[in-house]
């Protein structure tokens, strides 16, 4: 079995990946900036390099079997040249550089058939006032590059707004959406392997403050035919993407009753964090298996329930946890720190999740986990 796996990324999800290869006999390789990453801490060889040096990823790509991204915020470039090179990478180039850009992702989304929301490009002020006159007075302007946990998104609800946001995203590339009248988040991890096998994860409710992800409800307190749906739409959206590997599949349930698709992550998902508990095969192990062509896991829930929430950085400056012991000491909680340093405001440290007989127990668990620790 060619045993060495490289990955355009050591944090968080870098980390739980190789702690997912290593026990199925995988050396890992990691290209990330930082010196001690938390890939690194947990037994990945690490070249210290952004994510755009094409070098780095080269020199990478020279020593792996197989090459995946933990973030699609990459250089495409250097991943081409590693295909052509002979090295395989998943899921394919081509679906990280689309996923790379949310207006042209929606557009692909709409062509193929999905149901999305309302969106349209922008170019100018003049573009962006008129939008907003056709989406009622009330919409999102987002950058179509680089967006991600609260970053590069702004709502907009005068023509006040609309100028600040131009000012604030001066330079870039922009588009709106028009707001969706939703009443749950949603999310499937979807799972194919090289060989085309494929598999889904139970459908989650997801849960955001300050567009951060904040708690993923598992299963989702919906109607069985919307979670039929749900699965339904997200293996359609995964049927269209080229490449192996977990995608997550990030949706809307509108006051309607329709499921229309927000946005994809070409990647492990911090939806899909409850599985490493809760079900028989976790997001990660998953993803190793299946873009290194070996058979997926099964996907059935363990527990009747999970909930896992974000552990997220309260202020700037060191590390210091407090509160592990009393955290540890709740049933059914597990705790995973993810290694970083210094912590931030809102940055993702850690994440907790709580199985439990019912979505209320396992829930009152995981935020009375919460409470008690300190980050």
């Amino acid at each position: 079995m060619a045993k060495t796996i490289g990955i355009v990324g050591g944090g968080q999800l870098g980390r739980m990946l190789t702690l997912a290869a290593k026990p199925l006999g995988f050396d890992v390789i990691v290209v990330d900036p930082t010196g001690n990453s938390p890939a690194a801490q947990v037994g990945a060889e690490e070249i210290v390099a952004g994510f755009y040096d094409e070098a780095a990823i080269g020199q990478m790509s020279a020593r792996a079997h197989h090459m995946t991204v933990e973030s699609e915020h990459i250089n495409v470039d250097a991943l081409e040249k590693a295909i052509k090179e002979g090295r395989p990478v998943h899921p394919a180039p081509a679906t990280i550089r689309l996923i790379q850009d949310k207006y042209l992702q929606k557009a692909f989304l709409h062509e193929v058939g999905i149901p999305v929301g309302e969106f349209e490009e922008i170019v100018d002020v003049e573009n962006a006032l008129a939008t907003l006159k056709k989406f009622g007075g009330k919409m999102i302007i987002k950058t179509r590059h680089g967006a991600f946990d609260g970053r590069g998104n702004m709502v907009v609800k005068s023509a006040a707004e609309v100028r600040e946001a131009f000012k604030f995203f001066e330079g870039k590339k922009l588009y709106a959406e028009k707001l969706v009248p939703f009443v749950k988040e949603l999310a499937v991890m979807v799972a194919r392997s090289t060989n085309g096998e494929v598999a889904t994860y139970p459908l989650s409710e997801t849960i955001h403050k300050r567009n951060i992800c904040h708690e993923v409800l598992v299963p989702a307190a919906v109607p069985k035919n919307v979670q039929q749906k749900a699965v339904r739409l997200a293996r359609k959206v995964a049927s269209e993407l080229a490449g192996a590997g977990v995608f997550g599949i990030e949706m809307f349930l509108t006051d309607k009753g329709q499921v229309l698709i927000n946005e994809i992550a070409p990647r492990v998902h911090n939806s899909g964090h409850y599985t490493t508990e809760a079900c028989m095969t976790s997001q990660f192990e998953q993803h190793i298996r299946a873009i290194a062509g070996l058979p997926l896991g099964k996907t059935d829930l363990l527990v009747p329930a999970s909930v896992m929430i974000n552990i997220l950085g309260e202020r700037n400056g060191p590390v210091e946890i407090t509160g592990m012991d009393e955290c540890l000491a709740i049933p059914g909680v597990s705790v995973h720190l993810y290694g970083k340093g210094p912590t931030k405001i809102d940055r993702k440290m850690g994440h907790i999740t709580a199985i439990g007989n019912s979505l209320s127990q396992a829930r009152a668990r995981a935020r009375k986990a919460r409470r008690s620790l300190s980050i």
